[in-house]
């Protein structure tokens, strides 16, 4: 039985044991809940010029200043809140961010008016079925894409904000909507596996329990 050590894992992971949890558990796995996707969608706005594995290791600090990545509280957050905030020493105090973050709250509650849920604004993009990629090596991996450039431009003009294409498709990847996980990678296959459903029927059925 190969060890931990001995799985093939996407080298950008490295040793670290939340990089590699996060690799293992929730990387490219296709997101079908609204406040899962806003809940990574928050992260990848605070994480624009920074390293991911900062952003994980304050993921907690996150969810407890942003009452559990809840969109309705957060469109509510006033200049009290953000102050608050900005003293938080556990998270990310930039008020650009906290700013966009109030402000991409908001858009989101109209996204899910107009659309049903954030999910189907997603997934849409990708007519409910999720790009399989087959990258041999991590340079094969874009930063970007056709797709992460026309969901970027969409979510400018709804008035979101840090929504550059190189975060949308960070984003992409964080959410499952393509699997860029390389071909001899261990979670590859299983990611693929796990896009094979009716992402439609998922997404209604996650989203109506709420």
């Amino acid at each position: 039985m190969a060890t931990n050590n001995e799985i093939e894992r996407c080298p950008w992971c490295g040793t670290d044991e939340i990089y590699v949890n996060y690799h293992d558990q929730e990387w490219g796995v296709p997101v079908f809940d609204d406040q899962t996707m806003f809940t990574f969608l928050v992260l990848e706005t605070f994480q624009a010029g920074l390293s991911w594995i900062t952003i994980l290791k304050k993921r907690e600090n996150f969810r407890l200043a942003f009452d559990n990545f809840n969109v309705d509280a957060i469109a509510e957050y006033d200049y009290v809140k953000v102050e608050e905030l900005l003293q938080n020493e556990g998270i990310i105090r930039n008020k650009q961010k906290i700013l966009a973050t109030i402000n991409n709250a908001k858009c989101t509650q109209k996204i899910k008016r107009d659309f049903g849920s954030l999910c189907n604004y997603f997934w849409q993009f990708v007519n409910y079925k999720p790009e399989s990629h087959r990258p041999r090596y991590p340079e094969d991996i874009a930063a970007v894409s056709l797709l992460s450039d026309e969901i970027s431009k969409d979510m400018k003009k709804r008035g979101f904000k840090f929504v550059g294409s190189t975060t949308l498709y960070a984003h992409l990847q964080a959410a499952g909507l393509v699997n860029d996980h390389l071909v001899k990678c261990h979670r590859h296959t299983e990611v693929e596996k796990l896009g094979k459903v009716d992402v439609r029927r998922m997404i209604k059925k996650v989203n109506s329990k709420r």
